[in-house]
């Protein structure tokens, strides 16, 4: 075996030309299949990221059908009772007109509470947030984002200043930090990047909608409890308090965002691991037109060793073996090319927080496929080299 692997090697390092342009589709394969799938993987590690920064165990909840029994600000106070629940928040959203001095802006407005801060995993900047006293008291104050803040008003240490919404005054409370991953989602969900939070029952006041029922809320679970835990009791007490139709209400959480992105991950992956696998057999047939070449080639050599008693199990695996050696350094050039281009794209990536590493997992699907493909491809010529006759190699060499 070592024999055959150094007859091997010395075959491949003679012809270096030609072994290299053999290996080259294996090379081109190995770099398809791993960096299309890593690149996936990175994008999709990211994109989880963000969506686990929309909130902590976020569970949203929307009433499209009452049936004569709306949700109050009593009934969110009884849902925090349960140990499951973390925290609750109701939201409503509008498009306003927000003006400072002689500016005037575009503001997306959101009427809620102050828990809604720590379930979205918003971070302060200065001031305070929201209190329950506001809500209670429907209290003119707001909280801004630094991008409303810079805008519109054009420092952030923006705290007592004021502002009209709709032409209502309010003053600011709390100045958000700066949230890029936050800010692209609120713009991807329709959303703009100038944002105002006010109490939700103010916000009541303002909107065209006078109603005090609350249509939409979100809920975090509790410390240690699992997102498809509080999802559950949700989604059951909704069911008993609207005559159990699935119809009059709808559940969102982050989990059902990740599961999505798993599938489309894994659906991905698939399609463009089976694209660079067809580059690999492609690899596989030139390395297997490459070794008819050198069995006719050595076809002197072959009657020789037969005629010295070298077996046909012996030929069969030198012949295999220098396939398969092709094989696997085409597949270690291919890796390598590989992880430096993926380092180099990390780099260029650094700035928009995308890192994309080598999937280990590709990896060893890699090496066996070209294993694989260096036994099948390299089976056929090895066996016509076992298969000559002495006497018949020796005629053709002269």
């Amino acid at each position: 075996m070592i024999q055959s692997f150094k007859m091997a090697l010395k075959s491949i390092s003679g012809n270096k030309m030609r072994s290299f342009l053999t290996m080259l589709g294996i090379i081109i394969g190995v770099m398809a299949l791993v960096i299309l799938v890593s690149l996936v993987s990175g994008t999709t590690s990211s994109v989880t990221d963000t969506i686990n920064k929309l909130g902590s165990n976020l569970v949203g909840v929307s009433v499209s059908n009452d049936y004569g029994n709306p949700i109050r600000k009593e009934d969110l106070d009884d849902l925090m009772k349960r140990p499951e629940i973390g925290a609750v928040a109701p939201i409503a959203s509008g498009s306003m007109t927000g003006k400072y001095n002689t500016t005037s802006k575009t503001v997306t407005v959101y009427g809620t509470n102050g828990q809604y801060f720590g379930i979205r995993n918003y971070d302060l900047m200065i001031g305070r947030l929201l209190k329950d006293s506001d809500y209670d008291n429907h209290t003119n104050v707001c909280v801004v984002n630094s991008e409303l803040a810079q805008e519109l008003i054009g420092f952030t240490g923006c705290i007592n200043e004021e502002i009209t919404l709709n032409g209502t005054k309010f003053t600011i409370v709390g100045v958000l930090k700066e949230n890029s991953e936050q800010s692209s989602l609120t713009a991807l969900m329709g959303g703009g990047n100038l944002e105002a939070y006010i109490p939700y029952s103010t916000h009541v006041r303002l909107s065209t909608d006078t109603s005090i029922n609350i249509r939409t809320f979100y809920i975090s679970a509790a410390k240690d409890v699992p997102t498809e835990t509080t999802k559950n009791l949700v989604n059951r007490l909704m069911l008993e308090r609207f005559n159990y139709d699935e119809d009059a209400f709808n559940i969102q959480s982050t989990d059902m965002l990740e599961d999505a992105m798993g599938n489309i991950t894994a659906i991905l992956s698939i399609l463009l691991g089976g694209i660079a696998g067809i580059s690999l057999v492609v690899g596989g047939i030139g390395i297997m037109n490459i070794m008819l070449v050198t069995v006719t080639e050595r076809t002197r050599e072959i009657g020789i060793r037969k005629a010295i008693g070298a077996s046909r199990g012996a030929i069969l695996r030198q012949f295999l073996i220098e396939a398969i050696v092709l094989c696997m350094i085409g597949c270690g050039i291919g890796i390598f090319l590989s992880w430096s281009f993926l380092r180099l794209v990390s780099v260029i990536t650094a700035s928009l927080d995308l890192s994309f590493n080598m999937n280990g997992a590709v990896v060893i699907v890699a090496v066996t496929f070209c294993f694989f493909i260096g036994v099948v491809f390299g089976l056929y010529p090895a066996n016509k080299a076992a298969k000559m006759k002495p006497i018949d190699a020796l005629h053709y060499s002269e």
